[in-house]
């Protein structure tokens, strides 16, 4: 298999020089923690490793270095589409290098040949309740594969340490190649009662085949935005939960499907993957106060200092690392600005862009005024006709396996160790800090 064969020959220099770092340099101190970030989450602790992607605070995300236009414009296409292969931004995320168009459709094929559920799954989640939150049902689905797993089994049988990557990549493989299918069940069982299989096409690439098994009427059109959100959502470094939570759990040499289903249950939060559907909630809270329609800019700059003066909060501005408008959320507002301009909830996100930010600076409490992706995510799939808010987080979700099982197979492949921070008492803090002061 092509990536296997790339990542194989990069190995031993990317291990010698996890070797060195450690050997030559393990006692040097490059930051130092505050009490704040001891107990305030430990917020920017320098404290992980990853080369998938980097939150630059000026620039915003950058997979394998390259920031999203630059991804969007050199990665290769499917013939009349606008956005690129799925594929294309998983062999770049593993292999770090931009694929040609042949490598991308190796990676397509791959997943085609994968993308087959167990029936157990099916029934499982045909099982579950009616009424059963669809992250539920994904995290379920996803625990459920670990029945599947070579990684674990390889382990059990008895494996060297070097080889920990070569099961983990067959797995994050296959995972990744059935949750759209997963999800795409997921959505016609919860919402139309459908429960027939989805079928995969070999002839259809990861973004077409998504949009096709949902049973969205402009497939064409929707399948270009599914490309474009999956690699929007793909990685954000390691720090934010669902990264997080899936490098912890892998670090105990979990299996993926174990590590991504814990991860799925950090995405679920509110505070994390659930904020999208509260952005989209805002808008549509702002287009019905004034009769379904798009607020003068004076009426909506009272309607956010309104917000704001109730104690609530405007959802999708202001982030934790960026400084500036979040590119996700640009190249989401270009592609609804493109296709569906005078769609009343992409002008009305447009002007909350014009507006909001402006706003909160005077309010001057918020270090980032400007949007992240959440802002504007929901109302590009409400226009396509997937309305059904708590769904939006499984097609996050979906996202967002293509770069923490990137990392989870560079973890293993670098063999990075179980994840064990240091606790202190509260007489311990506030006796160093004390000292310190």
């Amino acid at each position: 298999m092509l990536i296997h064969e790339k990542i194989a020959a990069q190995l031993p220099a990317w291990r010698e020089r996890y070797k060195a770092l450690a050997k030559n340099y393990g006692e040097v101190v490059i930051d130092q923690v505050t009490v704040g970030q001891v107990i305030g989450g430990m917020r920017d602790i320098k404290s992980l490793v990853t080369d998938i992607s980097f939150v630059d605070p000026a620039t915003g995300i950058k997979f394998r270095g390259m920031s999203i236009p630059e991804v969007l414009k050199a990665l290769p296409k499917p013939r009349g589409a606008t956005m690129p292969y799925v594929g294309g931004l998983y062999y770049l995320l593993l292999v770090g290098q931009i694929p040609t168009r042949a490598q991308a459709l190796e990676v397509e094929a791959e997943w085609a040949k994968r993308a087959t559920v167990p029936t157990y799954v099916f029934k499982t989640l045909k099982a579950m309740p009616k009424d059963t939150h669809p992250m539920t049902l994904l995290s379920q689905a996803v625990l459920a594969l670990q029945n599947e797993s070579l990684f674990a089994k390889q382990y059990a049988e008895g494996m060297k340490k070097d080889a920990y990557w070569e099961p983990a990549l067959e797995d994050s493989l296959n995972l990744t190649a059935k949750l759209p299918v997963i999800a795409a069940f997921i959505y016609r069982m919860k919402y139309f009662g459908d429960t027939r299989t989805p079928k995969y096409s070999p002839r259809q690439d990861y973004g077409a085949n998504f949009a096709r098994m949902m049973g969205v009427e402009n497939k064409r059109e929707y399948a270009d935005l599914a490309r474009l959100y999956f690699l929007l959502h793909s990685d954000h470094e390691s720090g934010n939960v669902s990264a997080h939570a899936m490098h912890l759990v892998g670090s105990a040499l979990s299996s993926p499907m174990l590590a991504f289903s814990a991860a799925l249950n950090g995405l679920a939060g509110p505070l994390h993957g659930l904020a999208n559907q509260e952005c989209l909630g805002w808008l549509l809270e702002v287009y019905n106060r004034f009769g379904q329609t798009v607020p003068s800019r004076d009426d909506l700059y009272k309607f956010a200092w309104d917000t704001l003066n109730s104690g609530k909060v405007i959802p999708g501005y202001g982030h934790a690392v960026l400084r500036v408008p979040d590119p996700r959320f640009v190249a989401q507002l270009e592609f609804a600005k493109q296709r569906f301009p005078q769609d009343d909830l992409v002008r009305l996100a447009d002007l909350v862009y014009e507006v909001v930010p402006a706003v909160l600076k005077e309010q001057g409490k918020a270090k980032n005024p400007a949007p992240n992706v959440d802002a504007i995510s929901g109302a590009l799939q409400y226009h396509y006709g997937v309305r059904e808010f708590d769904f939006y987080t499984v097609l996050f979700g979906v996202g967002r396996a293509l770069g923490v099982t990137a990392n989870y197979v560079w973890a293993r492949a670098l063999g990075q160790p179980i994840e064990r921070p240091k606790s202190l008492t509260t007489d311990m803090v506030e006796e160093a800090a004390k000292k310190a002061a």
